[in-house]
């Protein structure tokens, strides 16, 4: 008995020493805790979580706080993207030039730095929840905003704000859903969840080619206000956001140290271009700059350059729109599962390196049924290239900083990819090329910038997320 008690003093005093260590930090940096993925089950069951499938590994607020996030990331995309199919018939209505209202769909890109910025520093600041909120209820209200609009002014206005709450909801619904989301499946469901945008504008496709030219009907210029005022039913997800959904537990006992230890990050954006992160931003920067580039430079003009030099009926169009980002979604999901078993760089390189040789394809040929076989076998390859955004950004910075850090990275690539629409429209329209040049060279040149990027940036396969002050402890002598 002596013996076991004195074992059990031995243990207690062990683990004072270490959560002394872990508040003054004045002897060694402590061994790092097991985050809630691997120290709590995953289910009320008691089975090993490795023997669970992975659907069942999650507890319901994990579910809670990735649907909240898939729902704001679905809608969001629906919100954006409907306007790239009504560009030609605002155009119309206000009689402005086409690359006019290119611009607004620019303008509202280059937006989303500001509010991803400022809804990642109150993310990392104030929890995952509020700033997820508050972005869904802003981008809806600019919308139907937008819908209204009496003037070409008042909708550049509209949609320029709509940009801010755009770029306010990834960091914060990223985050969210990624600290939650346990480490075996982090890869599928990154891919599940940004994919969604797919689903996002598949729905927009789908209310474009069934309700635009209803609405039309009604009076000239319903249609595209109509599919506008659409927008605002995403605010009703807020309501079950607010009940349901929980901040995620390493961003809470990350928080907790941070009070604890009176150390604060108060300004993340600066401490990833500090040299310990700095070439981890420089290449995080690079790709997603490539990889807004590839998509805008396949989807900003592809409805203009259907209906504008194929001929096609708003119907027609919504085909390939409505299933090239159905199948975009799969191709999110799937690449991003494959992330598990070949490393995050290679399910990006691998999908983006075979899409280079298909783009010519789809791009040299006006046969319609031509057009959309290979444009959809083209989707299946470079769909993939987005089905890490959410958890290989989130894997490479530490939880003090992780919303910033991924919103910034991920949302300046929307102001290079803010330049794209108005580029193609002048080399189309105003030097006469036609889109389907300007298009092919700007998807083959920037998909050849973004597997260079990957390739420079780091592995994260299996990487757990902590609550260890990573950033502070750095800054802190030995």
């Amino acid at each position: 008995m002596a013996i076991l008690h004195a074992m059990q003093w031995s243990v207690s005093r062990k683990h004072q020493k270490i959560s002394a260590c872990s508040i003054s930090r004045l002897e060694k940096r402590p061994r790092k805790p097991k985050t809630n993925q691997e120290e709590s089950p995953m289910s009320a069951s008691s089975t090993p979580a490795s023997a669970l499938p992975w659907w069942k590994e999650p507890t319901k607020d994990q579910w809670y706080a990735y649907c909240a996030a898939w729902l704001g990331w679905t809608l969001d995309a629906f919100d954006f993207t409907v306007f790239l199919l009504i560009m030609a018939p605002i155009a119309k209505e206000f009689g402005v030039p086409l690359i006019e209202v290119t611009a607004v769909f620019s303008v509202t890109l280059i937006m989303r730095l500001g509010g991803a910025t400022a809804s990642g520093w109150l993310a990392d600041r104030l929890g995952r929840r509020a700033p997820l909120m508050i972005s869904i209820l802003w981008y809806s209200i600019c919308n139907l905003a937008a819908g209204l609009s009496p003037t070409f002014t008042f909708l550049f206005v509209a949609r320029a704000l709509l940009g801010i709450g755009m770029g306010a909801e990834w960091p914060a619904g990223a985050a969210l859903a990624m600290e939650s989301w346990p480490v075996r499946s982090r890869g599928l469901m990154s891919g599940v969840l940004q994919g969604s945008w797919g689903l996002g504008f598949a729905l927009s496709a789908l209310a474009y080619g069934f309700l635009y030219e209803p609405f039309e009907s009604i009076a000239p210029g319903y249609g595209w206000r109509g599919m506008l005022i659409l927008g605002v039913l995403p605010a009703l997800v807020c309501v079950w956001i607010r009940i349901y959904v929980k901040e995620p537990e390493v961003w809470t006992e990350n928080k907790k140290i941070q009070n604890a230890s009176k150390k604060q990050v108060t300004l993340p954006l600066f401490a990833i271009f500090k040299r310990k992160y700095l070439w981890n931003t420089f290449t995080g920067c690079l790709w997603m700059a490539a990889n807004f580039c590839v998509y805008y430079a396949i989807w900003a003009m592809l409805g203009t350059y259907l209906q504008k030099e194929l001929g096609w009926t708003p119907a027609q169009v919504a085909v390939p729109v409505f299933w090239g980002n159905i199948l975009t979604f799969l191709a999110c999901s799937f690449w991003g599962g494959m992330s598990e078993r070949i490393g995050r760089r290679w399910a990006l390189m691998l999908p983006c390196a075979i899409s280079i040789f298909l783009v010519p394809i789809y791009l040299t040929t006006t046969d319609p049924i031509w057009f959309l076989t290979s444009f959809l076998i083209f989707i299946c390859f470079v769909g993939g290239k987005d089905a890490l955004n959410p958890g290989w950004l989130s894997e490479r910075f530490p939880t003090e900083v992780r919303a910033t850090a991924a919103g910034f990275v991920y949302h300046q690539g929307a102001v290079w990819g803010a330049a794209v629409a108005p580029l193609l429209t002048y080399f189309a329209v105003n030097q006469g090329m036609g889109f389907a040049k300007p298009m092919m060279y700007g998807t083959i040149g920037s998909l050849v910038v973004y597997v260079i990027a990957v390739f420079l940036g780091p592995e994260t396969k299996g990487k757990v997320m902590t609550a260890d002050l990573e950033v502070i402890e750095a800054e802190i002598p030995a």
